[in-house]
């Protein structure tokens, strides 16, 4: 997993790779540490996607720009899935489970 703080790598990020996760995590949030655990957990096991995060209140910026650019109401946590440069799926608070972000990925193959 690798943290995202910035318009211009996210930017690079959607130019290079076809699909991934983001998780959007709040520092403070208790709902949103479980999601990130969660989502933690399913990375280290399912390992043929990449996966990313920001902290909202370190990245605020970056996570406006995605709500913005991608009509995604931005909530926290929140994950998205991108494939192609385009959301294909989004949840959140406690949606965010090992088992949603494999039916996720299953549907995107």
């Amino acid at each position: 997993m690798e943290k995202l703080e910035s318009v211009a790598q996210f930017a690079r990020l959607l130019e290079e790779n076809r699909r991934f996760f983001l998780l959007k995590h709040s520092l403070t949030c208790p709902i949103s540490q479980a999601a990130f655990e969660e989502y933690e957990s399913f990375a280290n096991d399912y390992g043929e996607i990449d996966y990313y995060y920001l902290a909202v209140q370190e990245a605020r910026p970056l996570s406006d720009h995605i709500a913005e650019t991608f009509h995604v109401k931005h909530e926290s946590p929140q994950a998205i899935l991108f494939n192609q440069e385009n959301v294909a799926w989004h949840a959140s608070h406690w949606k965010i489970t090992a088992e949603t972000l494999a039916k996720a990925v299953e549907s995107e193959i």
